[in-house]
């Protein structure tokens, strides 16, 4: 009956994963944990069902997942563990409100209920608070925890990527140097036919028309550079750096109803780079710098204008309205995954080394879903927060490939 239930929480695209249970884990599973239990290899004559988007893969050694070295200093290098609490702090928060309730009546994930997500991130806010080294926190969560695995391939993978808030210059008016705006959400855009108008309809293929039609009036700011511009809607958010001195944050307010389209893979589409470039955002930027003239022709093409909302000086904030933390908030597809929930990744991340360069390493992060994205859709996608500013955006932009993501609940 056991293996029964096992098989059923994989045709979900859930795969449960108790660490303690040692041999007693069905052979379902036994393959996520081989130092712990021997696999039994499938039969070559066995019919072997389709691929489902979330089914398992084999996990990396047990005494690399979920050893999490960030959060305890280590030689000149302070840990991060007051952020770590205070993203929990601002996840618990969330999950005391009526939109936490409604979200987690929606959500599809078998036990994922909102008191049992409260009652593991209080627990785990306590063992971050007793533990004294990651080995210490690594060897609770197996104690205490089930992990969730969530992937978007029969090969268990989730694909990562991430995203950071971009520090801009910007003018509260038009000038004959800065003459991109951003918008602010119309004020009738809910009484907008579809579909809607497309970017280029709404403010011409450069960019600058925008007086002409239905967002004459809503500019928020105008900013100097128009890729600038773009990549801001991309990322959703940004602290703008103002010519008369001061200084707010800007955030997600909304968006015209057309699906993401990704510029490079646009490009590369049209044979603008080799076929197996990965055209990451300094590919990107340092292409337009050199042919601006295409922009006219490749900003277009993703219809999707989004607007936004000056929150201040507050921290930048999630699709769930708290602050998200660099290094430990994730953004997933918020019709499928359980809104501020804790989470555990495992996968590659560039870093900056001693000599300036940056390094991709392995790490496993202990992270808190509390944000959304436009291009972050469907199960095992995730688009992790690197913080503010150009070193944040070095890193982001060099983000992607494939790792693991994992959902974490006390054992009931």
């Amino acid at each position: 009956m056991k293996k029964i239930l096992v098989l059923l929480a994989l045709s979900l695209g859930i795969t449960s994963i108790n660490p303690s249970e040692g041999a007693n884990v069905p052979e379902a599973v036994a393959q996520l944990f081989p130092s712990q239990s021997q696999t039994i290899p499938v039969p070559r004559s066995v019919p072997v069902p389709a691929p489902q988007p979330n089914t398992p893969a084999p996990a990396p050694q047990p005494d690399l997942l979920g050893f999490d070295d960030q959060i305890w200093s280590r030689g000149t290098r302070p840990g991060d563990w007051r952020s770590l609490l205070r993203a929990i702090d601002y996840s618990l928060s969330y999950l005391k409100t009526g939109d936490a309730k409604a979200a987690y009546r929606r959500l599809e994930m078998p036990g994922f209920s909102r008191a049992r997500v409260i009652r593991s991130l209080a627990r785990f806010r306590q063992l971050v608070i007793s533990s004294k080294t990651p080995a210490d926190l690594q060897a609770s969560v197996r104690r205490e925890f089930k992990l969730y695995r969530i992937s978007r391939d029969d090969r268990g993978n989730a694909l990562f990527t991430a995203y950071y808030t971009p520090v801009h210059l910007a003018s509260r008016r038009r000038t004959a140097e800065y003459r991109y705006p951003l918008y602010r959400r119309p004020s009738n855009f809910s009484s907008w036919s579809k579909p809607h108008p497309t970017r280029a309809q709404l403010q011409g293929e450069d960019g600058l028309s925008g007086n002409r039609g239905p967002l004459r009036g809503y500019e928020l700011v105008w900013m100097r550079d128009r890729l600038e511009a773009f990549l801001t809607e991309v990322q959703g958010s940004a602290i703008i750096q103002l010519t008369n001195g001061s200084t707010m944050s800007i955030g997600y307010a909304g968006a015209t109803d057309y699906p993401y389209t990704s510029i490079g893979k646009e490009l590369l589409k049209d044979g603008r780079f080799p076929p197996q470039t990965k055209v990451t955002i300094p590919i990107l930027e340092a292409y337009f710098r050199r042919n601006p003239e295409v922009m006219n022709l490749y900003l277009p093409r993703n219809e999707r204008m989004v607007f936004f909302r000056n929150i201040g000086s507050a921290s930048p904030t999630g699709s769930i309205n708290v602050p998200v933390t660099p290094e430990r908030s994730i953004a997933t597809d918020k019709s499928l995954m359980p809104r501020g929930a804790l989470a555990l990744i495992h996968t590659k991340l560039p870093y900056i080394n001693a000599s300036g360069q940056i390094e991709q390493r392995l790490v496993s992060r202990y992270v808190l879903d509390q944000d959304a994205g436009s291009a972050i859709k469907g199960r095992g996608r995730v688009d992790y927060y690197m913080g503010t500013g150009k070193q944040a955006g070095d890193r982001a932009g060099v983000t992607g490939g494939n790792g693991e993501l994992y959902y974490l609940l006390l054992k009931e």
